[in-house]
């Protein structure tokens, strides 16, 4: 496939959050290297604002959720593509792209390392490679450059804060309990910085606002800015965070992609899977002691063990030291 040919490039990634800023990396990367290819994304609408913005996209399309497949098979195919990758790979990613002519290439999941290193804990990652790269190693010829994810945020001024504090930001969320530092633990460590002399700024989504609420009201010097899932809103609020404290989530690809510090506690996930920190200063802390990681890939509902050791075990006062350290480094 010879990509100086091709004059038009549809990326299909329909989801989630995180996901889809790990996309970025390649839209650059694509369009530094053939600066006169047109590039279109297909997502799902409720993740529209990730790209809304992007200076390297000609056109973005949202699909709602529940879709026809039949009606956006035709737009794809009336779009006239070269070239289609799809970094979703999925049964609904491929039945998008059934009728096209273009070229489609895939990104490639580590379906049997992932299931061995979940099921019996065989690890066959023999080196941490992550998503951008391997969404990169769909497409011939692409090499990532050193820099970062990205988000393009238009000016808001929605929140306006004291020049003279010192905000860390705190992301206690995600879509998955097994990937959720402990609500109380948040709680403990907010505490303590404000003690040390910082203000803590709590940041979620519409499904994070009620633990965001509970941890502001008992964390003095706390301000809960979570919302009904405004993206461009949470972020532009994050810049103003001398780092981040959170989950595997997608909040963490968030901030990464506006290159805030990040200190990410991981529980039931592990690095081997792709999914940390691009290209930015951070920090992972996770409990390596047990041999029960990782129990799933994305995250599960409940602790099969009924412990929950790998998020219980990560004391506020280990992760108040790694903070301190990790900022102090900044």
């Amino acid at each position: 496939m010879n990509l100086s040919e091709i004059r038009k490039i549809l990326i299909i990634r329909l989801s989630s959050l995180g996901d889809i800023l790990l996309t970025t990396p390649l839209i650059r990367s694509l369009k530094e290297k053939y600066p006169s290819v047109e590039i279109d994304f297909l997502l799902r609408k409720e993740y529209a604002d990730t790209l809304k913005y992007n200076q390297n996209i000609s056109n973005l399309f949202s699909v709602p959720r529940n879709y026809q497949n039949k009606n956006f098979q035709k737009k794809i195919k009336k779009g006239n593509y070269d070239l289609i990758i799809d970094l979703q790979n999925n049964l609904r990613s491929r039945r998008l792209t059934l009728n096209s002519s273009a070229k489609v290439v895939r990104y490639k999941k580590p379906y049997i390392d992932r299931y061995l290193l979940v099921k019996f804990k065989i690890n066959r990652f023999k080196k941490i490679i992550s998503i951008p790269e391997r969404y990169a190693e769909a497409v011939p010829g692409i090499k990532l450059d050193n820099k970062g994810l990205e988000l393009f945020l238009p000016k808001i001024d929605s929140f306006q804060p004291d020049k003279e504090k010192i905000f860390i930001g705190f992301c206690p969320g995600s879509r998955h309990k097994t990937k959720m530092w402990p609500e109380k633990y948040f709680i403990e460590l907010g505490n303590n910085l404000v003690d040390l002399g910082y203000e803590i700024l709590l940041i979620g989504g519409k499904d994070d606002k009620e633990i965001c609420r509970t941890i502001s009201e008992k964390v003095n010097c706390s301000i809960n800015l979570s919302n009904d899932n405004d993206l461009l809103d949470l972020a532009s609020n994050m810049k103003y965070c001398k780092a981040i404290v959170c989950n595997d989530s997608g909040l963490m690809h968030t901030a990464a992609a506006l290159n805030i510090p990040v200190i990410a506690i991981f529980g039931s996930t592990v690095k081997e899977f792709g999914f940390t920190p691009y290209n930015c200063r951070n920090l992972i802390l996770e409990n390596n002691s047990l041999n029960c990681r990782p129990c799933s890939h994305i995250g599960l509902s409940e602790c099969p063990k009924k412990h929950l050791d790998c998020m219980n075990k990560i004391t506020p006062k280990f992760v108040l030291g790694k903070t301190i350290e990790f900022i102090e480094r900044l």
